[in-house]
């Protein structure tokens, strides 16, 4: 069997290559001069399983980065922080800025993946922005972040700091809003939000974009993510007999709500965005009540690429489960930043994270998910939204993302 090092060097021979910009691979030595690279996702609460599916994904990216040298004279160290407390159940915005001034107070760190949810995002973004520290989120969706409307709020020093490599809720929401109307021909639905920027956000987006293609939007309720019965909400979803529900938010809330709407509304159509696509949902619910909701993720569905057999090797080997989508994001963004520093180093300037900044501006990365590149804001320039439905296989494990979760393909573009 190869050695770690030996299945590295092949995996990026054989995948992403053009990373290295085609010069010959160094591992790194002890001489090598140190980069940071942060990691914040929400490790503890609700979504803590999910955020390790996104964590790993961006380790292997590092560790494979290198194993393989793949920025000549420098070593990649990870520094890892939790924005979820046991307090909020969840990701706690107050935990998340404080993360981001440990980042920016840490002049090794020159760039960083995450975070996995949009509010922790609104919190970090203008203490990133003011200390030029770019960030790479894999998960978060929230429009406003990259919006030159906000620039003043989210991005106060000027240049654009929070890139994605996943699309937003301006296309999240109103395709699943699409598919609804077009492909199963509803006519009325309910909305729900958790109260969070993404839910608030996604639930806007969609409502919008549902009420344009003649949908009637029968009501709307923001939910108390630590409230822990909906069956009030829930019952009068019921008397109004919508032909689905739309909820936009996080597992928190969302758990609770699958559980209860399935006691009390078992066959209206289900749906939400990213927030209910996670192994969470799968084992925090059960069959069969989580069974029949749709969820969107915000990027092409690649865990079933064979083009990607290797990677999914590669991951469970090292980490020993499948990846999700969202596992392939964080890699994805990782190769981006290392890629930065690649070409940072290439010039014989100091890799600094002005310069890696920069860099990632003008990416135009080959990953997994194909070559990765931003628009003036931030945004990933491809703006794929995938759709799935849980639909139960009994002979693969319950909480198997890639089993459970079935893929019903591209959500129609508005």
């Amino acid at each position: 069997m190869p050695t770690r090092r030996a299945v590295a060097h092949i995996f990026i021979a054989t995948a992403v290559a053009a990373v290295l910009g085609g010069v010959a691979a160094t591992p790194a030595h002890a001489e090598d001069k140190v980069i940071k690279v942060g990691i914040n996702l929400s490790l503890t609460g609700a979504d803590a399983h999910a955020a390790n599916l996104i964590r790993q994904g961006a380790v292997l990216a590092l560790e494979d980065s290198n194993s393989a040298g793949s920025v000549p004279g420098y070593k990649i160290e990870i520094v890892t922080l939790d924005d979820g407390t046991a307090t909020s159940g969840q990701y706690d915005p107050a935990q998340a800025a404080t993360n981001a001034r440990k980042f920016v107070s840490d002049k090794q760190v020159v760039a960083a993946i995450g975070p996995q949810m949009s509010g922790a995002g609104k919190a970090m973004a203008p203490i990133l922005s003011q200390g030029n520290l770019a960030i790479i989120t894999p998960a978060s969706t929230n429009p406003d972040l990259t919006n030159p409307k906000f620039a003043a709020q989210y991005r106060p020093a000027g240049k654009p700091i929070y890139f994605r490599t996943v699309t937003t809720d301006a296309f999240q929401g109103p395709n699943m809003a699409n598919y609804l109307a077009e492909t199963l021909k509803v006519k009325s639905v309910y909305v729900l939000d958790d109260s969070g920027a993404y839910g608030v956000g996604l639930s806007d987006a969609f409502q919008a974009q549902a009420e344009a293609k003649g949908i009637k939007v029968l009501g709307r309720d923001r939910l108390d993510p630590k409230a822990a019965d909906y069956t009030a909400v829930l019952t009068k979803v019921k008397s109004l007999n919508p032909d689905a529900l739309y909820y936009g938010g996080v597992l928190q809330a969302g758990v609770k709500v699958a559980k209860q709407a399935y006691d009390i509304i078992p066959k209206m159509i289900k749906a939400g965005g990213d927030g209910m696509y996670g192994p969470e949902l799968l084992t925090g619910v059960g069959y069969p009540a989580n069974e029949d909701w749709y969820a969107t993720i915000a990027s092409p569905h690649l865990t079933e690429d064979t083009k990607l057999a290797e990677f999914i090797r590669h991951y469970k080997t090292r980490f020993g489960e499948v990846p999700d989508d969202y596992s392939i994001t964080a890699y994805d963004g990782a190769l981006v930043i290392v890629d930065a520093a690649r070409r940072v180093a290439a010039t014989g300037k100091p890799v600094t994270r002005d310069a890696v900044r920069d860099a990632i501006q003008t990416a135009k990365t080959p990953t997994l998910q194909g070559t990765v590149s931003f628009d003036e804001n931030g945004d990933l320039k491809d703006r794929t939204v995938s759709i799935f439905q849980i639909k139960r296989d009994t002979t693969k494990p319950l909480d198997d993302i890639s089993a459970q979760y079935h893929y019903i393909g591209v959500a129609p573009l508005s």
